[in-house]
């Protein structure tokens, strides 16, 4: 149960409340079915990353094996002298891209915590019983959004001073009652008084698709939890159930909420659904709420980088200073998240850009290849085979293209005349340009 608890609370993020603009992106049609398709894989992958690391496990005899330690012993054991020579490197980029994917996705909480403060805060006094849609009024904001950023920062560093996965699930079970809570509040208001969906596209154009690809992937955050979250069950042999089911439910959610959300607001669809949600105080909670579930989400997410960063820090040092190092780099680790997070304020573009670049290939790019190290060529048959290739290529080009249209929007001068438009939903900060959606 601590292990379901913990998957679903590292897959259901803040790129799921941008799952609607994700959908406005691809189509009502290609959509759904591209998410249900990336999903599916990145599952398929999740249990070639789990066979692989098990059977390593098994072969040299050691009782767990993480993903950068079963990306270098495939190497070692490969055919190919020069993969063999250079195994520490696999090694050392798993571990680069999963420090980056996990910091990644605690910038963009940093990100959606600080504007969800701004937007409680400022439209205090607007806010009313009365939840009629969302109209577009222009204000100044009165605090910078780095305030809030700031004012989050020390919490934040007291929870990841909590290294515990097991002490760390009551967190997670917090986090997942309040998920829960505003998701139920989502649910209620976007599936009332749908409007006809027969004017919404049912394909977009390829440009805005390679942004639903990064959203997509990035998404589906909690690929780099798997092995650790095995390694803590009493009974590991059942973490296969665990995930289908865990998975399952989480691939109906993003599709419900993705396709319901944009039926519901059409070309209104913003960056995330909680900007399109009532002005009154039961849709305001929502924003409380989901807040309070990221805010401990944060500590799930930096347990990644952290186990990798800190061992080596640690061993560098002798033995009376390793509780210093330890919280001077954690301590350091969330200062970066904010710092990136203040530096970059474009939260849906980012989403996409961290999606496409490293989540992209730690889900769909190197399990198939480890698949094909690890195994090939003794106990692989020709449709495994080519299965993997395809997996990988189809993972290398989102991964590419993905890039590099991310990277075109962030570079883009922003209208500011403009920027609360919602026909500009790629170029939008998540509640702080320089008008606030009220």
């Amino acid at each position: 149960m601590q292990t379901l608890i913990h998957l679903l609370k590292c897959n259901i993020g803040t790129g799921l409340l941008g799952l609607p603009l994700a959908m406005k992106n691809a189509g009502l049609l290609v959509g759904p079915l591209s998410l249900l398709g990336i999903g599916v894989l990145t599952v398929h992958c999740m249990v070639i990353l789990l066979n692989c690391a098990h059977h390593l496990s098994q072969r040299l005899q050691k009782t767990f094996v993480n993903y950068e330690e079963a990306m270098m012993y495939s190497l070692e054991t490969s055919p190919n002298a020069w993969l063999r020579t250079h195994s520490v490197w696999g090694r050392y980029t798993v571990s680069f891209l999963l420090i980056t994917t996990q910091l990644g996705f605690c910038s963009v909480y940093f990100m959606f915590m600080a504007d969800n403060l701004q937007q409680m805060v400022e439209e205090a006094h607007m806010t009313s019983n009365n939840c009629q849609p969302r109209k577009l009024l222009a204000l100044a904001p009165v605090l910078d959004i780095h305030f809030y950023m700031l004012s989050i920062l020390p919490f934040l560093i007291l929870l990841v001073f909590i290294h515990n996965l097991k002490l760390l699930s009551i967190f997670s079970s917090l986090a997942n009652i309040t998920t829960l809570g505003s998701m139920a509040l989502i649910f209620k208001y976007i599936i009332q008084e749908i409007p006809d969906p027969s004017n919404l596209p049912l394909v977009a154009s390829w440009q805005t698709f390679l942004l639903f690809f990064g959203t997509a992937v990035f998404t589906f955050e909690g690929v780099g939890m798997v092995l650790p979250l095995k390694n803590q069950m009493r009974n590991p042999q059942q973490f296969p159930f665990v995930l289908y089911l865990g998975m399952s439910l989480v691939i109906i959610l993003y599709i419900c909420l993705g396709t319901l959300g944009y039926m519901k607001f059409g070309s209104s669809t913003q960056a995330s659904i909680t900007l399109n949600l009532p002005n009154c105080w039961l849709y305001q909670s929502v924003k409380l709420l989901y807040s309070v579930s990221i805010f401990f989400t944060y500590a799930l997410q930096f347990h990644v980088p952290a186990e990798i960063i800190l061992p080596f820090a640690i061993s560098q040092v002798s033995e009376s200073w390793t509780l210093f190092i330890d919280l001077s780099v954690r301590i350091a680790l969330v200062c970066l998240t904010c710092v990136s997070a203040i530096l970059i304020p474009h939260l849906n573009l980012v989403i996409s850009f961290v999606g496409s670049v490293s989540s992209s290939a730690l889900a769909l790019i190197i399990p198939p290849l480890l698949e094909l190290i690890t195994f090939y060529p003794k106990d692989m048959s020709c449709i495994t085979i080519a299965k993997d290739i395809m997996i990988s290529i189809l993972g290398l080009l989102g991964c590419v293209c993905g890039t590099y249209q991310a990277l075109y929007e962030l570079i883009q001068p922003i209208d500011h005349s403009t920027a609360n438009s919602t026909n500009l939903p790629s170029r939008l900060n998540l509640g702080f340009t320089t008008v606030l959606c009220v």
